[in-house]
């Protein structure tokens, strides 16, 4: 009777695991700049994932909102916002073609180029990934010295610090 019972709770265990469980998510943040490590990042999925079938990434550039009072007039932010982000969107659309070169189908590679005022750009990243439900995170490392790092931090050891239900890929 008692193996009957184990027996029971192991079946309905497993019923419960196999209703309950999710495939690997395949969905992949990789926050970039204009740095040659963020290209280094996006160059590692590419060769890494550019075959597979069901990844998608989206390559995502955070825009730091600066403070209200940081241009003397409304018009100075506009210019400067429009300016960075035609910038901006020149790297996103070289870091695409990079995922295209690599096998990535184009409805398998999205582009954000988000405004947002964050305590810090890993908060910003780390949001992004909650609100998106991505599975894996990749950055590419900081070109900081140990000392850097210490005083400063870096956006990577901090999303390696705070990122919770994902993996994190840091590519240097």
């Amino acid at each position: 009777m008692i193996y009957m019972w184990r027996w029971l709770i192991f079946i309905d265990t497993m019923l419960a695991i196999f209703v309950n469980v999710q495939l690997f998510n395949k969905n992949f943040l990789v926050a970039v700049d204009e740095s040659d490590n963020a290209r280094r990042a996006v160059e590692y999925v590419g060769y890494l994932l550019g075959n597979v079938k069901g990844v998608y990434v989206t390559l995502l550039h955070v825009i730091p909102e600066p403070e209200d009072d940081y241009f003397l007039k409304e018009n100075e932010k506009k210019q400067w916002l429009k300016k960075y982000r035609g910038r901006m969107d020149a790297v996103l659309n070289q870091y695409q073609q990079i995922l295209f070169g690599h096998g990535f189908l184009k409805d398998a590679v999205e582009k954000r180029l988000l405004l947002r005022r964050c305590p810090s750009m890993a908060e910003c990243i780390l949001i992004e990934s909650d609100q998106r439900q991505y599975g894996t995170i990749v950055v590419g490392r900081q070109g900081l010295s140990r000392k850097e790092e210490f005083l400063f931090g870096s956006i990577s050891s901090k999303i390696v610090s705070h990122a919770r239900h994902c993996t994190v890929w840091v590519v240097e």
